[in-house]
């Protein structure tokens, strides 16, 4: 008995992963999240098709395992990777309630690689990817962590900047930064990438303040280094002779 992990990439079938395309072929039952499971329909037809809704992810997981227990081979899905905030921490985690259940986990390209390749080559030096939801983690700790990777000029990548009911985080987030990082710094933000209705935008620190994003947009914040190339967001790696 076999459940699978599986990080599917951006959502658009030509950034899935060669391995996870071949998973999810075999597979009988796909399990995910609504808005995930959606994505994948048309290209996984013939499939069992198992959902759960936003904040019920252990239902999800538990729901898959007994799948799987049951005999068919099952896969869990991710949008991204499935290590990056993803659902195979928590697999493994339940996956002892299920001793006769092997987990492989599949890997995925995440919105923050993806992302980057829309906006230019923006993380080709150090960066730090930080989630603005506070649903898992307190907001005074990520405001922490902001003001850290902030101080050690990292590139930032901000997963989950806003919501309805987080129409100020991204605001928040940017204050923060702005205390150590110019109003200047080249940032960028992409919304649905790989999908329809896809795009991206180039802007300074100070413009993204007031900006308003959503929960399909991944932001990038750059370092002091970063600058904008014929209309490409790039943070050199420190190749002086270029």
């Amino acid at each position: 008995m076999k459940l699978y992990v599986v990080g599917f990439g951006a959502g658009n079938f030509e950034g899935m992963t060669l391995q996870a395309k071949a998973v999810l072929e075999k597979c009988e039952v796909i399990v995910g999240y609504t808005v995930y499971v959606d994505l994948l329909k048309e290209y996984f037809p013939n499939k069992i098709f198992l959902t759960t809704p936003m904040k019920q992810e252990v239902e999800r997981v538990r729901l898959a395992f007994e799948q799987a227990q049951s005999g068919k081979l099952t896969a869990i899905i991710c949008s991204g990777d499935s290590g990056v905030y993803g659902m195979s921490g928590l697999a493994l985690q339940i996956g002892v309630e299920y001793p006769d259940v092997e987990v492989e986990i599949i890997s995925g390209v995440t919105a923050c690689l993806s992302g980057g390749a829309v906006l230019g080559s923006p993380l080709t030096h150090d960066f730090a990817v930080i989630s603005l939801s506070d649903l898992m983690t307190p907001l005074q700790k990520i405001h922490k962590r902001i003001a850290y990777a902030s101080m050690s000029d990292f590139v930032i990548v901000l997963y989950n900047p806003s919501s309805k009911k987080r129409k100020d985080y991204l605001r928040q987030a940017c204050d923060i930064m702005l205390k150590y990082k110019s109003p200047e710094t080249v940032c960028g933000y992409v919304r649905n990438i790989g999908r329809g209705g896809e795009e991206s935008h180039i802007l300074t620190l100070a413009e993204l303040r007031n900006t308003q994003v959503d929960m399909f947009t991944t932001v990038f914040i750059g370092n002091s280094e970063t600058k904008v190339i014929n209309g490409k967001m790039v943070t050199p790696r420190g190749y002086k002779d270029v």
